[in-house]
């Protein structure tokens, strides 16, 4: 599962001794100090009688790593260790930059399949037909990879080679084809217009989503000027990403006010990050698209344009993660991310294991999208953070499929990728429209 999370900014820490790093960060009295040392005690005890008696041999390295991540994944859903790999990764991600091919792929039948080549990539340009199953990366099978590691596999050093065996329809027989990898760059956004209304989708919030966000609504400005109706912003399946973009987001579509405020440990830790003056579409009537799956950055957004009424909320129920998490890397390793605050809506509002509610509530079209769309939230999560702004409720047993992973995400519902099957975009529009026809009339004489 990909990284999701919020990044308020990153943390440089240093791999130091225990018992130097305890006093650097929380100088301790000698009552306290002392019970600390024989916690740390039992754990040396219990990890040599591992390292002695275990059935299998195990690295240091990975039961040490794996005592870290317990550490943190006991904290909440949302707090873990990244090793070396997984934290590389999580940069590749957040820049939505890579060495690859530029094909989206899924898994079938044990063979991964395209989806689709992205325009202007290697794989684009080698004949790489969205349909073909690829069967053999450089030669080895595919079968019997999850893909994640076929991924991997495809991704590497930019100009490197490689060799794909694709098995198309209508073909005879599978045949090679080679390409050489390049820098691939994944826009988070994607737009198009539906009438003289506006769409605007953002899919993740990476280092590049403020600003393709703003190129896209730029150009369905100048292709509709003055007679633009409308424009639905959609948030729908967006899990989150870095907390700069989703205040720059806002901030294009607010002239004033605050965005969002974090709040840690400490009350000297609050910060508050407000809107500076302009707003992109000078006014024009926006929905705001939400589900399930719109998760964290996603409501920010949401919840600073509906508290500050400049859009209007449609859809289902968001995911409900209030929480900031930091990335601290750790030098010569990985790094760690760690819940350090909850962050709150322009109305003092936590959304923590609540979600933000709709203005107007639209399921999608039929019975099994919204079954799919319910999903779990974050307050189905084994060990979230509770929301203070709620009265103590007794405590009830937590769902049995609610097991914590590294990365606990919102789980997607399909979204039609035929903007004429999309239910709840066809009504974000009819609501524009007839905004801009109730405006146009104006007041009887």
């Amino acid at each position: 599962m990909k990284a999701r999370y919020l990044r308020s900014g990153l943390l440089v820490g240093g791999s130091v001794a225990v018992g130097v790093l305890l006093g650097q960060v929380a100088p301790l009295s000698a009552q306290s100090g002392g019970e600390v040392y024989r916690q740390l005690k039992l754990f040396a005890d219990v990890f040599e009688r591992v390292r002695a008696d275990y059935v299998e041999d195990v690295p240091d390295q990975t039961l040490i790593e794996n005592a870290i991540n317990g550490m943190l994944t006991s904290l909440d859903p949302h707090s873990g260790y990244l090793d070396t790999e997984r934290y590389r990764d999580m940069q590749v991600q957040t820049r939505g930059e890579f060495g690859g091919l530029g094909i989206e792929v899924t898994m079938e039948n044990g063979l991964i399949k395209v989806v689709s080549p992205i325009d202007d990539t290697p794989a684009a340009r080698a004949g790489v037909q969205a349909g073909d199953l690829i069967t053999h990366i450089d030669n080895e099978p595919v079968t019997g990879l999850a893909l994640s590691e076929a991924v991997d596999k495809m991704r590497g050093p930019v100009d490197t080679s490689i060799k794909l065996r694709l098995l198309r329809q209508g073909a005879e027989e599978p045949f090679d084809v080679t390409m050489a990898r390049a820098i691939i760059k994944i826009s988070p956004v994607r737009s198009h217009a539906e009438g003289m209304v506006g769409y605007v989708r953002l899919t993740t919030f990476s280092e590049q989503t403020a600003g393709a966000m703003r190129d896209a609504v730029e150009k369905l400005r100048a292709d509709m000027g003055s007679n633009m109706q409308g424009l639905v912003l959609d948030l729908r399946n967006n899990p989150g990403g870095l907390l700069d973009q989703a205040v720059a987001v806002s901030d294009a579509f607010l002239d004033q006010g605050e965005i969002v405020s974090t709040r840690g440990r400490q009350s000297e830790s609050i910060q508050r990050f407000n809107a500076r003056k302009g707003d992109i579409v000078e006014g024009v009537p926006m929905v705001v698209l939400i589900n399930g799956g719109s998760a964290s950055a996603s409501e920010i957004v949401a919840g600073a344009l509906q508290d500050h009424r400049r859009a209007i909320l449609m859809g289902t129920q968001s995911f409900g993660k209030g929480s900031v998490q930091t990335i601290m890397p750790i030098p010569g390793h990985g790094a760690i991310r760690l819940t350090t605050a909850r962050y709150y809506t322009p109305a003092g509002t936590s959304i923590q294991a609540k979600g933000i509610t709709p203005d107007i509530e639209v399921h999608a079209a039929n019975i099994q999208d919204i079954e799919d769309a319910i999903g779990r939230r974050e307050a189905d999560l084994r060990g979230r953070l509770t929301n203070e702004q709620e009265e103590a409720q007794p405590e009830q047993a937590e769902p049995a499929d609610a097991q914590p992973t590294d990365d606990q995400a919102p789980e997607a519902a399909a979204i039609p990728t035929d903007p004429k099957q999309d239910y709840q975009l066809s009504r974000a529009v009819d609501l524009l429209r007839g905004i801009a026809l109730y405006s146009e009339r104006g007041p009887l004489n």
